[in-house]
């Protein structure tokens, strides 16, 4: 009896001796990942989103967690409806974001490919603005023929973006680790200012320089999930790649490794705990996905800044529409605003875009045409539509030309077009349709060569901007007319609007 009990004494301090040991050598740290957030307020009435709710969230796990760092994945500064606005002459392109994000105290941010939307001397002022750390494996300023990285400069310092980055990490034991990340951006905007490396063999060369110098080696990405997924092939040391771009959440396993997305616009955020294991090598990853939502709380002080440009954009938005918050239409099918969408393939959103074109005149126009590039909100619309959503769908504007354009110079102008589907240029169309043998019909006739027809056009589409040939000096077209202010077509989104009301009588 007596052996037994001292037996079961050893047990019992061998189970908690290991147990203490295990814990002793335990790390734990956490990760808020959030991805493609190109609006700093709420969306849908309120109901998703709000950069100053996930501030909260952020916040309070840090209270928590002090090892919590908050991540950007990338496309943040642009396409918005409020960076399209000017503020003394000036363009605020994603200022209001920065402001935001340096409240949030984001510890790390990588370019999406939409960061390089903007022009070239607005990124850097927006660089400059930013007070937390920028990191690119692949990407680089080509400035005077010469490559480098990007700069942020302050005005007694200037630093370079970073290649990779890496946090030390003190765990409540006093053990410490080492973490790194890299981080690759798809080349999908082609701008003269921007280099881009390619991104698996960037990605390797990071890892390289990055894995005898920390513990765990991390991706912060924006790119399409098919290129996770082949980067985590190529480097399947990596245990988890937080990645951007592709604007629905999703968590896919290759291996042991995992890459996560949240939903665009802080619609969700993911939470990652991970607890390494600094003896072992090992570590666990839990992964959540968190909805943002109107029973969150909002940070103070950020929802004070989102305020103040809510407040800037109303004032502005107002100028042309009385109530930017009126439901204007509720549709059953969403309307498709995602760039890969608008730019390959006709859409419900082209057009119903297009119908209110040709609308604005009273459809005393053949057909209508805009550029799948004008369309730039790059997600699905609300099945309630607000006067808000069609601005943030067209944050450009502009107005509706009538142009009478003989038939030759509208089959080239729709060739040209389609030659190039998945840029911008193509063209989203109103009572135009594809027939056999690369012949356009319109209303189901085809094009007479001979015939001068009038079309609603983007005044945009009429500078020659994306169609070269496409300009009111081509002796194809004989007339154009431009609205008067006071006119619908003045602007095409309240032609949009105003067209989705209709549709409620």
């Amino acid at each position: 009896m007596r052996n037994q009990f001292f037996l079961l004494l050893l047990l019992l301090i061998t189970f908690f001796s290991c147990k203490e040991n295990k814990a002793d050598n335990e790390i734990t740290f956490k990760f808020i990942q959030v991805n493609d957030v190109y609006e700093i307020a709420p969306l849908g009435g309120g109901e998703f989103g709000g950069m100053a709710r996930v501030a909260h969230v952020s916040d309070s796990i840090k209270k928590e967690t002090p090892n919590t760092f908050l991540l950007m994945a990338g496309d943040f500064l642009n396409p918005s409806l409020l960076g399209t606005i000017k503020i003394d002459g000036e363009r605020i392109s994603g200022k209001q974001m920065i402001e935001v994000m340096n409240a949030m105290n984001f510890d790390l941010v990588t370019f999406g490919n939409h960061e390089f939307d903007i022009k070239e001397e607005e990124l850097q002022k927006r660089l400059n603005e930013s007070t937390f750390p920028w990191m690119s494996s692949n990407t680089r300023h080509v400035s005077d023929d010469n490559t480098s990285f990007f700069k942020v400069q302050k005005e007694d310092d200037t630093t370079s973006v970073a290649d990779t980055y890496t946090i030390n990490i003190k765990g409540a034991n006093g053990k410490e680790m080492k973490i790194g990340f890299l981080g690759v951006t798809l080349p999908s905007n082609s701008k003269d200012f921007v280099y881009y490396g390619d991104m698996y063999s960037e990605s390797e060369r990071a890892y390289s320089e990055l894995k005898n110098k920390v513990d765990l080696v991390f991706g912060l990405t924006h790119l399409e999930i098919e290129q996770d997924i082949e980067l985590l092939k190529i480097i399947p040391e990596i245990p988890l790649i937080i990645g951007g771009h592709d604007h629905n959440s999703m968590s896919i396993s290759v291996g042991k490794s995992k890459i996560t997305k949240a939903d665009a616009n802080a619609k969700t955020i993911y939470i990652h705990t991970l607890v390494y294991n600094i003896k072992t090598k090992d570590v666990v990853i839990d992964s959540e996905l968190f909805f943002i939502n109107r029973k969150i709380a909002s940070k103070p002080e950020v929802a004070t800044i989102v305020n103040k440009w809510l407040g800037i954009l109303n004032s502005k938005i107002k100028e042309i529409i009385k109530d930017p918050n009126e439901v204007i239409f509720i549709t059953n099918e969403p309307l498709d605003g995602n760039d890969n969408a608008n730019r390959g393939v006709q859409t419900n959103l082209g057009g119903v875009i297009t119908e209110a074109m040709a609308w604005s005149y009273s459809y005393e126009v053949d057909a209508a045409l805009v550029n799948g590039g004008s369309i730039r909100i790059d997600d699905m619309l609300p099945n309630r539509l607000s006067s808000v959503d069609i601005f943030r769908t067209l944050p450009f504007g502009g107005g509706i030309l009538k142009v009478a354009i003989k038939g030759m110079l509208l089959k080239e102008v729709l060739d040209y077009g389609k030659s190039k589907r998945g840029t911008g240029v193509y063209l989203q169309r109103f009572n135009i349709t594809e027939g056999a043998q690369d012949e356009w019909l319109i209303a189901g006739e085809a094009i007479d060569l001979n015939k001068t027809y009038k079309v609603a056009l983007s005044d945009f589409l009429l500078k020659g901007y994306d169609i070269p040939f496409l300009t009111p000096e081509n002796e194809g077209i004989t007339s154009v007319y431009k609205p008067l202010k006071v006119e619908i077509p003045f602007d095409i989104r309240k032609a949009v609007i105003l067209y989705l009301k209709s549709l409620n009588d």
